[in-house]
């Protein structure tokens, strides 16, 4: 009789219900706890029944593994554990040394540690690592709302952000889209500096990012200032600089909210001029209004929007810093504006502050 028709098992079907089977005895969020238990559990054993060969200090690993791997549920409980076995198997040893008794003090100081630790997470309600990989994520994700648009060959935009430290998270950030033939961009700097600033930043980049889409120009920033209102934060401000360019004709309208002003240079001159336009900071007044200033870049221009760390230090005023800022600019700048926001933001500005910037140039 022919078998040609009779299906047998592959290894990966095999797996694949040997892992479902898994699943059901034990829950995948739960199969890290039995592991460590089970190591615990061997550790303490080889203590037991070979005090002179294994040390207490071997109990250390599945201490420190469940601190980066479990829940602010199960963590709690494991510690407590780890420490019930290290009780047990004291008594084991054959000499109670000063050595044994400082690694005892030290393995239970740090199991205290963890079981603060474990507290503190509670509020966010997951492990150590998860933690890290969701601020990771938030911080890609600002990253990539202050990526820029394609645009139309004969325009380039690029923007750079530093941060004070080097770290990822910053208070300044950049938020741009494209609404039809309308580049909309918004250089922010939150109020703070640290990890106050930063997580002000990651709320309010996605708030700034559905607004910039969603509203005509000359409503952003009133509604930026009525959401900043709202949120009744201790530092509730913020500084803003909003472009919204016209890839077809070139004409531009810039508003700012407490923010230093943009520059543009002119190809005909090859002199950088301040646009000057004036509006209140957001968050602190309901009800603002934000004029706008308006122009039009010709084939050649340039334009630069900033945050005050690229010109304002504890020793030079902002007027000083943009001075220095678009002479920069004139010798980084000539005749090769691709890369060129990398480099000015590179060569000048405070390292104790965030820095962004964003560079514009119709070719």
């Amino acid at each position: 009789m022919s078998t040609s028709g009779a299906r047998r098992p592959t290894s990966a079907g095999l797996g694949e219900r040997l892992s479902g089977a898994l699943n059901q005895v034990v829950p995948r969020s739960s199969r890290v706890l039995v592991l460590l238990v089970i190591a615990t559990v061997a550790i303490g054993l080889a203590i037991w029944l070979f005090p002179d060969d294994a040390p207490l200090v071997m109990l250390l690993v599945p201490l420190v593994v469940s601190s980066l791997m479990l829940g602010p549920r199960q963590l709690p409980w494991f510690v407590v554990f780890v420490l019930l076995v290290l009780a047990i198997v004291v008594p084991t040893q054959t000499v109670i040394t000063i050595r044994v008794a400082l690694t005892v003090v030290i393995i239970f100081g740090l199991g205290f540690l963890f079981l603060l630790s474990s507290f503190r997470r509670s509020r966010l309600g997951v492990a150590g690592i998860q933690g890290e990989m969701m601020f990771v994520d938030l911080r890609d994700r600002i990253l990539r709302q202050g990526g820029i648009p394609s645009l139309p060959p004969e325009w380039y935009a690029a923007g750079e952000l530093r941060s004070a430290g080097g770290t990822p998270f910053a208070g300044d950030f950049i938020v741009a889209s494209r609404v039809g033939e309308r580049l909309e961009v918004a250089v922010v700097d939150v109020s703070g500096k640290g990890q106050g600033a930063g997580t002000r930043a990651l709320l309010l980049s996605g708030a700034i990012g559905g607004l910039l889409s969603a509203l005509p120009p000359s409503e952003f920033l009133g509604a930026a200032n009525t959401f900043l209102l709202q949120q009744d934060w201790d530092e509730g401000f913020a500084t803003a600089i909003h472009l919204s360019l016209d890839l077809t004709t070139g004409h531009y309208e810039i508003r700012t909210a407490g923010h230093p002003p943009a520059a543009v240079r002119h190809a005909g001159s090859g002199r950088w001029e301040v646009i000057e336009s004036e509006g209140p900071l957001l968050g602190l007044i309901d009800g603002a209004s934000y004029p706008a200033a308006v122009g039009v870049m010709r084939h050649g221009d340039a334009l630069l929007l900033y945050t005050d760390g690229m010109v304002e230090t504890r020793t030079r005023d902002i007027g000083s810093g943009i001075d220095k800022m678009l002479g920069q600019a004139e010798r980084l700048l000539r005749g090769q504006f691709e890369g060129g926001a990398k480099r000015l933001i590179e060569s000048i500005g405070s390292r104790n502050d965030d820095r962004a910037l964003l560079l514009v140039h119709r070719r």
